[in-house]
């Protein structure tokens, strides 16, 4: 049964989407090879110490986080999750208190069905030993930063979008916050600052990807 569906609908690599294997496997030996050293670099924006991501948001790498975001494909978060913890234990080391991660809006995550930073920071969590915290709230009156291209306009959409839950689940903590992509990074400085302005002792970014500059 499971050859027959196979041949009707192939099993597809999770990065280039092309024909794999048998069961179980969801990576061709290409895209295997193909994946990077964790990236870290000059830090975009502000609020944060340092960010880290797992790779180049360009190409087949792009492609695949698309699909993770829009195209339904959410079980990719179990395979982006040990190369995002990889990347947090050699970058960043395990030296956090709290994991949290920067949520989509309700009506977002009701129209998409799940939220993939959620998603991201359940996998990454459960390779570092920490359960995810649900720390920020989204407001639904701000458009998508993924439709906003000039660094000054996505500062200005993402102005005033987060507050924070609870202030005592952050205070004095050090957090490790994730990210599907870091661009400009004016999302996650607009998150670590309503998380250090609650009393957080710290913010470090982990992001699946990072653009080119």
């Amino acid at each position: 049964m499971n050859t027959i569906r196979d041949l009707i609908w192939p099993r597809r690599c999770v990065i280039c989407h092309r024909p794999v294997g048998p069961a179980g496997e969801r990576l061709c030996p290409a895209c295997a090879a193909a994946i990077p050293e964790p990236i870290s670099g000059a830090k975009r924006g502000a609020n944060y110490r340092r960010w880290v991501a797992a790779f180049w948001y360009e190409d087949d790498f792009r492609a695949s986080i698309l699909r993770f975001k829009f195209g339904g494909c959410s079980f990719y978060a179990d395979y982006y999750g040990p190369w995002l913890a990889r990347a947090v234990e050699q970058r960043l080391g395990r030296d956090f208190d709290l994991l949290t991660y920067v949520p989509v809006s309700p009506l977002r995550r009701r129209r998409r069905g799940y939220d993939q930073s959620r998603l991201l920071a359940r996998a990454v969590g459960a390779l570092l030993g920490m359960e995810p915290v649900s720390t920020l709230h989204k407001s639904s009156r701000h458009r998508p930063q993924s439709r906003t291209v000039d660094r000054e306009e996505r500062q200005s959409n993402i102005r005033g979008a987060f507050r924070i839950r609870d202030p005592e689940a952050v205070r004095g903590k050090r957090i490790l916050l994730i990210d599907d992509v870091l661009t400009t990074g004016a999302t996650v400085s607009e998150a670590g600052r309503v998380l250090l302005e609650a009393g957080a002792k710290s913010v470090d970014v982990a992001a699946l990807a990072v653009t080119p500059r």
